[in-house]
């Protein structure tokens, strides 16, 4: 409670600031350009002052075990750049899992082991306006401190993406969860310091005061209610749950009879469920853009785009550290992005995965910038993609941003309907609760994403030995059991009304050692 009366008076002067004084072109690529000239001497100022300055810091904690002081990583920075010095770093040691950084496992090198929380890795210095969580389940949710010197900066990122893409003047909508999720909220607010109305919000929860988010409905509200103030209203967020798709999509045929196709900001699966629901309807939304986020964009998802006379794009984003990839107007695969290298460095490294001797190049990500809300050295995304140079021609590219990424997949979560859990989080309800439940073993039990016409699914498996069950009393005790953990209940409520989760009868996957794993990872397409 102390911690909010402090924060919101600072939340409500700076978004009136915020709102007041909006960008214009010009300042959008001035503020890129210069962090890409600087980025070097930006990443110094950050190690110095937000790491070696810190020695709670559990990067101090690594560096200094392993002798490297700040003068050791400016000699490599300057002579070598920022990226070769981040892998020597990470050969070293100097990294940290996405199990660490969510404070899951405790950080174990050589001759070192200490435990973390996520608190540990907030940026110490940041100016806090307001609080969101992590659309992520992990323990209780990842708090997200929010700064607006860093929505203004990801605000030119939504410049050039319009530009690009020829935008400027279409009608704009998302579908979003409403806080205590924050891609919402951010969009709008980033829309709003370009001078770009946003004229619905759709949500896929409820827009009320409950005693579990009121903190977050009262933020939410503030900036709704009080930027009519200002000449540029936010829009007021609709309850719109998956099951009701049909309502977008009626919005962008709408906007199509207008002769004004119109752009949806929205999630990856989302964005299926309205191309699925129009042409259930015999609804015209082509020429529409779909802007898709949150999770893996497969061909079976552009297919299913492409066949409602759609495009789309797709960006990358951590909810803590915000934008990683823009958008590509020349993409040379369904999710190729832009890396935001003003921003933040990426560099990747082979990491096993499972038991059957398989690596993946692990994607690491190092901020750059002093406003995101968590500092990150060499910190595993829990992603893995392909990585490298290409001038693709479009206008991102011309700016400065020629590193590009796609066929990004996940190695260490599950991502469906934009929310996402980790391994370790549900292992206890596959190998321990469900089995007491309903018979069997560990083994007998596996959780598995897969992809049906386009839309992400979510199987649990459940092997013959079980003999038989209730599939729809099983569905209904996971949600239960979701539900009660702190942090999934948002998640739990998605896959029920979306009807993400079914039961699939059959003996789990293996691997090529023959052995299962409690959650099937690796995805195709």
């Amino acid at each position: 409670m102390l911690n909010f009366l402090t924060m919101f008076p600072r939340y409500a002067v700076g978004l009136r600031k915020f709102l007041q004084q909006p960008l214009t072109p010009a300042e959008c690529r001035r503020r890129i350009e210069h962090h890409l000239r600087e980025r070097d001497e930006y990443f110094l100022r950050l190690v110095e002052r937000r790491v070696f300055a810190h020695a709670g810091s559990p990067y101090f904690k690594l560096l200094n075990h392993f002798g490297i002081g700040f003068e050791d990583i400016a000699k490599m920075v300057r002579r070598h750049g920022v990226e070769p010095t981040l892998e020597r770093l990470y050969d070293e040691g100097v990294y940290v899992t996405y199990q660490e950084f969510k404070g899951r496992q405790p950080i174990i090198r050589r001759g070192l082991e200490f435990r973390v929380k996520p608190k540990d890795f907030d940026n110490p210095l940041l100016a806090k306006h307001y609080e969101a969580r992590t659309g992520g389940s992990r323990s209780v949710g990842t708090r997200v401190v929010i700064d607006f010197d860093l929505l203004s900066h990801e605000a030119a990122y939504y410049h050039l993406f319009l530009t690009a893409f020829d935008l400027a003047v279409r009608p704009l909508a998302l579908w979003f969860p409403v806080p205590p999720g924050s891609t919402g909220i951010k969009t709008v607010l980033r829309y709003a310091k370009l001078g770009k109305a946003v004229e619905r919000w759709f949500s896929q929860n409820k827009f009320v005061p409950r005693l579990d988010s009121w903190k977050y409905f009262l933020f939410s509200s503030y900036a709704v209610y009080s930027s009519r103030i200002g000449g540029l209203p936010l829009p007021v967020p609709e309850y719109v749950p998956l099951a009701e798709a049909s309502q977008v999509a009626l919005w962008l045929a709408a906007k199509k009879m207008e002769g004004k196709p119109a752009v949806l900001y929205t999630y990856v699966s989302s964005g299926i469920r309205v191309c699925l629901a129009a042409r259930e309807l015999g609804l015209d939304i082509s020429g529409s853009l779909l802007r898709l986020a949150g999770e893996p964009y497969t061909p079976a998802k552009a297919r299913v785009v492409s066949e409602a006379g759609c495009k789309a794009a797709c960006e990358y984003s951590m909810a803590e550290i915000g934008c990683i990839g823009i958008l590509c107007a020349n993409p040379s695969a369904p999710d190729d992005v832009h890396v935001t290298t003003d921003k933040l460095a990426v560099i990747q490294r082979d990491r096993p995965v499972g038991s059957n001797g398989r690596s993946i190049p692990a994607l690491c990500y190092t901020t750059l910038l002093p406003s995101t809300s968590k500092i990150m050295l060499n910190v595993e995304s829990g992603d893995y993609g392909v990585l490298g140079e290409r001038r693709c021609g479009c206008l991102v590219g011309e700016i400065g941003f020629s590193q590009h990424l796609h066929s990004i997949r996940s190695y260490d979560k599950l991502t469906s309907e934009g929310m996402t859990f980790g391994g370790s989080d549900l292992i206890s309800l596959v190998e321990d609760i469900l089995p007491a439940r309903f018979g069997g073993h560990p083994t007998d039990y596996q959780l598995v994403e897969e992809e049906e016409a386009g839309l992400s699914k979510v199987s649990l498996i459940v092997g013959p030995r079980v003999g038989p069950v209730d599939e729809k009393e099983i569905v209904s005790t996971l949600l239960t059991l979701l539900r009660s953990y702190p942090g999934l209940k948002m998640m739990a409520e998605q896959w029920r009304d979306g009807r993400t989760l079914r039961v699939v009868r059959r003996e789990p996957y293996a691997t090529g050692v023959a052995k299962v794993l409690p959650l099937h990872i690796l995805k195709n397409g």
